[in-house]
């Protein structure tokens, strides 16, 4: 399943390619684009787990920029 989510309160780009890099990370995730440029996360992860999976996103994006709200 490919799903996109809005990004609030997120400061950098530095801090987008962290997020794209740890959420890449999660088993279950085929690809995650992170752009600071347009405020978005694109995750494409299996069907099955897609609910835990976005889950444990939102938990490692708050880690890298606290900040920064996740709409789900």
């Amino acid at each position: 399943m490919k799903k996109t989510f809005c990004l609030e309160n997120l400061d950098c780009a530095n801090c987008a390619a962290k997020m794209e890099h740890a959420v890449s990370r999660i088993d279950g995730v085929n690809h995650v684009s992170v752009s600071f440029l347009t405020q978005r996360m694109t995750l494409d992860a299996e069907d099955e787990r897609f609910e835990e999976i976005v889950a444990e996103a939102v938990k490692r994006c708050r880690k890298v920029e606290p900040d920064c709200v996740v709409r789900v």
